[in-house]
């Protein structure tokens, strides 16, 4: 049943008119563009299975709702609120940049013949009941599905979009099998495992998880309604709270609001890979049967959190259903497709996807569903490559006139992932840091000892991460320090200057190498702590320039491992002092073309922070532990212990 609500908290637009009554009966509000033309919104109710009641605005093209396929998004940030990832505009070049306006995109879809639903998520904007991050979405969204199926306006074909956290929503509702989902267009998430991904890695923490929990409080029933709540998130200072980790109930800076103050720290404390992380909503790996078979399109960036989430999902619902699943993977930071930097790296105009892979996001999205909605043939999804991806570098490596390294890159097609003509190589952690495909020589006994300071770790400089800010930005920077990077001091030397950072690396290349596939460091390792952390991060290291004088270390991708869970996320174990252990640590995948003079390097250390939380080195628990020790830790070398990196080579013409 659907019901009027122009005086709803989302507020109607000022210069809505209110229009007419549809067919079913709801008041209808025409919308006018602001370059031109309107679309109708009617704001719908849908009760859910346990009495919730969501809002959503539905978008039509005129005031009386024809039945078509319904594109639907669920979203806790405001169903009406802007947002840089939902697209740019491309009007005209003064506005290229400024993020559109929800309507101007339900307008546009509504004009390819689609009736558009964008709905609060449960306990945001206007929808009723308590938000609970992730662990809502799947029965919400089923429910939202198959209600919306049944309505006079629907033809019964949902299709699903949206970016990051709608993206996890969307993945979430499939899990339970709506019979009406017809497609999903899911970008920048969709967990596969948040424990993989997200919100852990290597079993290691992922603080961004912290930052966006301050950030969204704001937003919470508490401090929209309590200006004192408002007042005491305000007043903190996220930067200098990275540095009394570990926060404790009531002593954090989200103690003006408990209950994002008790998530953050119920998924901070929970180390182990329990039933709690095998919930529906954060656990796509184990619901994959029950997925619907229906097309599917993951797109993701290569400074994303949510690389490893897009390929898994790519790959197991391509193989598993019989309608095809897609890779899209550009060079973005999260969201950000309609840029050509990420970081203080340019990739060229060739790295968007505005102009490049079609006129702009709008249309990408609209033609894709279009074929998918065709069915096979002449247009229909058969012609459309399985895996689109950005092979980064062979650019010029000079600065660009705003400032950035030209890295440059192009677009590829293959038709998996990784390409069938990648081949793994092998390439051995040498003493002297050589980094080799020579293994280690018989006679040599050979070692890298370091000491870990959890007082001291290394600074995160870019990566695969969002919603940081302030504390931290994604992307990719040569790895030197600066005054914007936490935890860097004058003289602001290189990381690879550090003592507790092992740089590995190969000789200047006689050729061009191009790789794209997973990053595996298999490492033989030795601590006299019961717990410590093994980082790893794959770097292409320009050569010295006019420009860069000292060349530019450009990270790639980077993993970490937190060695009591080295043979099971289920069960830890702790370390024997002195005994070596074979581990290894997975980074993202990653594409790129290391060019003839550059190098490839590998870095070996036990901490990147704030991307992580820091491990103690005393076995205690990783979120409550006050105890902090130094951990002489050691990455062994020798013929009988090797350590190496693989990499997955593909051919110039792949």
């Amino acid at each position: 049943m659907t019901t009027t609500d122009a005086g709803a908290g989302a507020g109607a637009d000022a210069g809505a008119t209110t229009g007419t009554s549809t067919e079913a009966g709801t008041e209808a509000e025409e919308i006018p563009l602001p370059h031109g033309g309107s679309v109708w919104r009617h704001v719908i109710r849908t009760p859910l299975r346990d009495g919730t009641v969501l809002v959503a605005d539905l978008y039509t093209p005129g005031p009386r709702p024809v039945a078509g396929p319904v594109l639907l998004e669920r979203t806790p940030y405001g169903r009406r609120e802007r947002r840089v990832s939902d697209g740019l505009h491309r009007h005209d070049p003064h506005e290229r940049g400024e993020p559109i306006l929800p309507e101007e995109q339900a307008a546009f879809f509504a004009g390819r013949g689609f009736n558009v639903v964008r709905q609060d998520c449960r306990g945001r904007g206007d929808s009723e009941g308590t938000f609970v991050k992730y662990l809502c979405e799947a029965a919400d969204g089923y429910d939202t599905v198959e209600w919306t199926a049944e309505q006079s306006w629907c033809d019964g074909r949902v299709l699903t979009t949206g970016v990051s956290y709608s993206a996890h929503a969307q993945t979430a509702l499939a899990a339970l099998s709506p019979r009406h989902l017809t497609a999903m267009f899911v970008d920048s998430g969709g967990f596969a495992s948040a424990y993989d991904a997200g919100v852990r890695m290597g079993g290691a923490f992922e603080l961004k998880q912290a930052t966006w929990a301050y950030r969204h409080a704001f937003h919470s029933p508490a401090a929209l309604a309590d200006p004192v709540v408002r007042a005491a998130l305000e007043s903190q200072d996220m930067r200098a709270w990275f540095g009394a980790m570990p926060w404790r109930r009531g002593t954090s800076p989200l103690r003006s609001v408990p209950e994002y103050e008790e998530f953050l720290l119920d998924q901070w404390e929970r180390g182990p890979f329990d039933g709690f992380w095998k919930q529906l909503g954060i656990y796509g790996r184990g619901y994959y049967d029950d997925f619907p078979d229906v097309p599917s399109l993951h797109m993701v960036s290569w400074y994303d959190p949510y690389i490893r989430t897009a390929v898994e999902n790519f790959q197991q619902l391509g193989a598993r259903k019989n309608s095809p699943a897609y890779l899209v993977v550009g060079p973005w930071t999260h969201g950000a497709r309609s840029v050509s930097h990420s970081g203080d790296v340019d990739f060229g105009p060739a790295a968007t996807l505005d102009g490049n892979l079609a006129p702009d996001y709008l249309e990408f999205r609209a033609e894709w569903f279009a074929r998918h909605l065709a069915g096979p043939g002449e247009d229909g999804p058969d012609r459309y490559p399985p895996v689109q991806y950005f092979l980064m570098g062979g650019g010029s490596g000079l600065r660009t006139d705003e400032g950035r390294l030209d890295h440059g890159g192009s677009w590829r097609v293959a038709d998996a992932w990784p390409p069938r003509e990648a081949e793994p190589v092998r390439l051995y952690l040498r003493e002297r840091g050589a980094l080799t495909r020579d293994e280690p020589l018989a006679g040599v006994d050979s070692e890298i000892a370091y000491d870990f300071d959890p007082a001291h770790p290394v600074p995160t400089i870019g990566g695969q991460i969002t919603s940081g800010e302030p504390v931290m930005v994604g992307g990719a920077f040569d790895q030197r320090t600066d005054d914007t990077v936490y935890g860097g001091e004058p003289p602001h030397l290189p990381l690879a200057s550090r003592p507790d950072v092992l740089v590995f690396e190969t000789d200047p290349l006689p050729e061009d190498v191009a790789v794209a596939g997973p990053v595996e460091v298999r490492l033989a390792v030795s601590t006299d702590a019961p717990d410590t952390d093994f980082t790893v991060k794959l770097v292409d290291v320009h050569p010295p320039s006019a420009d860069y004088p000292n060349g530019y270390a450009m990270n790639l991708t980077d993993g970490i491992l937190r060695a009591r869970y080295r043979n099971s996320y289920e069960r830890p174990e702790p370390m024997e002092p002195g005994e070596i252990y074979d581990i290894t640590v997975i980074a993202p995948d990653t594409a790129n073309l290391f060019k003839a003079g550059h190098r490839i390097r590998l870095d070996v250390s036990s901490s990147n922070f704030p991307r992580f939380d820091v491990n103690p080195n005393t076995g205690g628990t990783e979120a409550g532990s006050r105890r902090r020790v130094v951990a002489t830790n050691r990455v062994h070398l020798a013929p009988g212990t090797p350590s190496w990196l693989t990499l997955f080579v593909v051919g110039e013409r792949s």
